[in-house]
């Protein structure tokens, strides 16, 4: 059976999460003179947030932590990793991160030009995002790509998170697709590989950090419009 629905992992496969999160802190910073008071440089505390958050997402991945734990902890464990210890201020971060990232909307490249082409062929699009309900809808809405989706499916809306089996069935049903008529794209390994092929569909790994893993038939590619390679 020829594949009909295609499921998009969202933030840094389609909606440019790093570089949008990336501007956003930065202007945060910028606005509360944080190197003024602090003496902190912007690429050192961003390359210290950004591995913490990473962390703290895996976790999450996990099941270890919830979402307000990673709301707490992503911006004070920064800060106190360069001995400030201020609740306050990080929580300002977290809550006006939240409302700012918003304003930037850069895609991942040539994401509207894929977007395009995977429609003119007739194939039936959706989303399946771990990110936070909330933001995952206006993150389509305000990039312009929303009107490509059928279904927009947020791990809150299921309660589970990718790799687990259930939010791809939850997926899969909301779109009235098939397993075997259906792929997923994604660049997360653990989240979008490992669970799309124990879910039992097709996957194609958007390898945005060169991390080549050696899976035998893996659909791999480094670049979106690869993906005509595959569709």
């Amino acid at each position: 059976m020829k594949i009909q629905h295609i499921f998009f992992d969202l933030d840094n496969t389609l909606w440019d999460h790093r570089r949008n999160a990336y501007l956003t802190i930065k202007d945060l910073f910028s606005k509360q003179e944080i190197t003024l008071r602090y003496n902190i440089d912007f690429s050192e505390f961003h390359s210290v947030y950004h591995e913490i958050n990473e962390k703290l997402w895996a976790q999450i991945r996990d099941g270890e932590i919830d979402k307000e734990y990673l709301r707490k902890h992503r911006f004070y464990d920064t800060f106190n990793h360069f001995g400030i210890d201020d609740l306050e201020l990080s929580m300002f971060f977290e809550e006006h991160f939240l409302d700012h990232i918003l304003n930037y909307n850069y895609l991942v490249e040539s994401a509207d030009v894929i977007l395009d082409y995977l429609k003119s062929k007739n194939y039936t699009l959706h989303i399946i995002s771990n990110g936070f309900q909330e933001v995952t809808e206006r993150k389509c809405i305000l990039s312009g790509i929303a009107h490509y989706f059928n279904t927009i499916t947020s791990a809150d809306s299921v309660g589970i998170r990718k790799p687990h089996s259930a939010i791809f069935q939850y997926s899969l049903s909301l779109a009235e697709a098939k397993k075997e008529e259906s792929i997923l794209i994604g660049d997360d390994w653990i989240a979008d590989v490992v669970g799309a092929q124990n879910f039992g569909i097709d996957v194609i790994f958007f390898d945005v950090l060169n991390e080549n893993p050696q899976q035998e038939n893996l659909k791999a590619i480094k670049h979106l419009l690869q993906i005509k390679d595959y569709l």
